[in-house]
């Protein structure tokens, strides 16, 4: 059975669920490197349960790192990134920098002859993404990224699995409503720096985006507006609490996501994500996290389609394949987990819709 911890604090949210090892004990290490968002946790969760081996972790804050190995006591404690860098066992680095350094760290990941493992967003602009797409070419290495409302929610990869089975037809619609606890007090300086975390639409907004491009099938998109606000947080000028992107595939699936850091307190976790997918035969509505004054956790799908209307309880049904996969690809050097060309478009499709947001705000 899944067990959800921290589903009123979503910097911390690490879903743990259950899984199927692709590897054994020793057979595939990976190390941690850059403790700077709690959605590391998550990310080793999964490498753990499917059956990846922890080796080292580097931070530069002993709290964190103090934290870390409470949580993974069988870590081994890094002097340096470069003692990871240089380490013949590890084959795969994760890490959870501060948005705008995660490139770097990934270009030194993949130069040393290793995968990297990236929290969301991957880039923080334009041009770290074209020089990764280089040192990707270069060095033939994976630049994975941790788009967690799809690859760690049960309801939102079931329903992948059920548009893929024609269950609702053709895609023709894809809604996002993805709202986020701020928890003020407890963020970093740099969650308020627009120069360090990329502005709203480039985080939290590339999770929508991939989810866009893999439910619709799409490869490419133009952008039909976005936009992005402070609305009522003056204290902090640099944060964005507001922002929406309007999207059509290039087969013509219609996307619209708004974003926001507007989780009100009494919600009972970090925020009532949920999709809403039109489909020429059907359609699938995904409660991600929540279902608003019934239940909390749920990872729950209403599906309507020409035989049956259907509730769907996915909560602790889901292995969560996709790190088992990202393991065998980095093993046997193959693309199942997700194609290296889709984890770079949701990227680039989310920061050019903050770029003409922060032109028309400008």
């Amino acid at each position: 059975m899944t067990n959800q911890p921290n589903i009123k604090d979503g910097a911390n949210y690490a879903p743990v669920g259950q899984s199927v090892k692709v590897v054994e004990s020793n057979q595939f290490y990976f190390s941690v490197a850059y403790l700077d968002h709690g959605h590391i946790y998550g990310q080793c969760n999964g490498l753990l349960q499917a059956g990846a081996t922890l080796k080292y972790v580097y931070d530069t804050d002993p709290k964190r790192l103090a934290a870390f190995c409470e949580k993974y006591p069988q870590a081994q404690v890094a002097e340096s990134f470069e003692q990871i860098l240089s380490d013949q066992d590890t084959q795969l680095v994760a890490s959870a920098a501060i948005p705008n350094l995660r490139a770097d760290v990934g270009i030194q990941v993949m130069q040393a002859g290793k995968d990297y493992f990236t929290d969301k967003s991957p880039f923080t602009t334009l041009a770290q993404l074209e020089t990764v797409k280089q040192v990707v070419e270069q060095t033939q290495r994976i630049y994975a990224v941790y788009y967690a409302e799809r690859l760690h929610n049960e309801a939102a990869w079931r329903a992948g699995e059920l548009i893929q089975a024609g269950k609702i037809g053709k895609v023709i619609q894809v809604i996002n409503l993805a709202p986020h606890r701020l928890a003020k007090a407890n963020r970093p300086d740099w969650f308020f720096d627009k120069n360090a975390y990329g502005g709203i639409l480039t985080d939290i907004g590339s999770h929508q985006v991939e989810q866009f491009l893999t439910y619709a099938g799409e490869t490419q998109a133009t952008i039909n507006f976005a936009r992005v606000r402070n609305a009522n947080n003056p204290d902090k000028p640099g944060l964005e609490d507001f922002g929406e992107i309007s999207m059509t595939g290039a087969n013509g699936c219609s996307f619209y996501t708004r974003v926001d850091w507007f989780t009100p307190e009494g919600q009972a976790t970090w925020g009532d994500g949920r999709s809403f997918i039109v489909g020429t035969e059907g359609t699938i509505e995904i409660r991600k996290y929540m279902d608003v004054a019934r239940q909390a956790p749920v990872s729950k799908i209403f599906l309507v389609n020409q035989q049956h209307e259907q509730e769907i309880d996915c909560f602790g049904q889901s292995d969560f394949p996709y790190f088992g996969a990202l393991i065998l690809d980095c093993i046997n050097r193959t693309e199942q987990a997700m194609k290296q060309s889709h984890t770079f478009k949701a990227a680039e499709l989310s920061m050019l819709a903050q770029k003409i947001a922060d032109e028309k705000r400008a």
